[in-house]
């Protein structure tokens, strides 16, 4: 079985999620913080050996004092990210042991993610090399234009073959290292925008719209839903059942 290395990414300004005291990775939902409930996914897992979460420097402080103790049980690491999502990924890969070989790249704003997404695009990683989560576009898609400030249509644009990225995205380690030793690594608004840089082929694995990013405060409530309607898992650490549960909130 190969092994997996995760980086969580937890580092982003969160500045369209309206709330001051907690960014969206950190806010309660259905009982825990958001990042958690990725977190305890791929903790569950045996073919996961290693899991990075990524913060922002001045989350370093709240962080320990909120979750030290996750810390201790769970066995994660934590790295210290930087102003672009680029950045916050590159700090990650440099935590990732070397003897690892495919790195996951994650949200820590998508806490809806199941088992089985992660089981396939574990496998289509390595059978290819890279593969991402992603759903068809099935909106009608506008073009906009700016008239007198305000928005308004353009055109209309084919959303055939159209598809809307998500995390995990996976890949072999070197490749990843690779991708991220180029000069422009930091516009990169994704990982597997780096392996197109590269030439690399990217697989699609087909996802539903379930797998939401967190944004806002009203996504906070579908992924409440979401969460509700799938059956509960005992939170493990690497096999070990958690004697308590209030070490997760």
């Amino acid at each position: 079985m190969s092994s997996f290395g995760v980086i969580l990414v937890a580092a982003g300004g969160s500045t369209r999620f309206g709330d001051k005291q907690y960014k969206k990775p950190f806010a309660n939902l259905a009982g825990r913080a958001v990042w958690l409930h990725s977190a305890e996914l791929f903790l569950n897992r045996d073919d996961v050996e290693q899991l990075v979460v990524v913060i922002a420097e001045d989350d370093r402080e709240d962080f320990d004092r909120r979750f030290g103790a996750n810390r201790a049980i769970m066995g994660f690491d934590v790295a210290i990210g930087g102003q672009q999502r680029a950045d916050s990924v590159a700090a990650g890969l440099a935590k990732i042991k070397p003897s690892i070989g495919f790195v996951a790249v994650h949200d820590a704003a998508r806490p809806c993610l199941s088992a089985k997404s992660v089981d396939a695009v574990f496998a289509e990683a390595q059978r290819s090399g890279a593969a991402i989560l992603a759903a068809r576009v099935s909106s009608t898609l506008k073009r906009a234009t700016s008239v007198d400030g305000s928005p308004v249509v353009e055109a209309t644009v084919s959303r055939e073959n159209l598809w809307a990225a998500q995390t995990p995205q996976a890949f072999a380690r070197e490749l990843l290292v690779e991708a991220y030793a180029q000069s422009d690594a930091a516009s990169a608004t994704d990982d597997s925008q780096l392996m197109e840089r590269l030439g690399r082929p990217v697989s699609l694995v087909e996802n539903t719209p379930l797998n939401l990013k967190i944004t806002t405060k009203a996504d906070l409530k579908l992924a409440e839903q979401i969460l509700k309607n799938r059956p509960a898992a005992k939170p493990k650490v690497f096999g070990h059942p958690f004697a308590d549960d209030n070490l997760w909130r």
